[in-house]
């Protein structure tokens, strides 16, 4: 299983390839912010971790980007509220 996170903007996502398949966080950009729209874990390797380290790829590549997210994906927003270090990130 890799553990690299890599956006793929011409399909408005980020994606984690994962063992049997890929792990995906959706997005749109409105107002030159990326809202994280839908994330999406392969069933089969539920509760593994897999959704978590996809996020700190996510939001690392965010920050070093410096760009800013904005959270509607229930999942992204309940791993932020545990990650507050990445305030910085997040924009409304």
């Amino acid at each position: 299983m890799s553990n690299t996170v890599i956006e793929r903007p011409e399909l408005h996502r980020f994606e984690l390839a994962v063992e049997g398949g890929l792990a995906y966080a959706s997005y749109r950009i409105e107002d030159g912010r990326l809202v994280l729209i839908h994330t999406e874990v392969p069933q089969e390797l539920s509760g593994r971790g897999i959704g978590s380290q996809l996020a700190k790829g996510v939001f690392d590549i965010v920050r070093e980007s410096k760009r800013k997210v904005v959270l509607r994906c229930p999942f992204m927003a309940a791993w932020y509220a545990r990650h507050l270090e990445y305030s910085d990130v997040v924009d409304g």
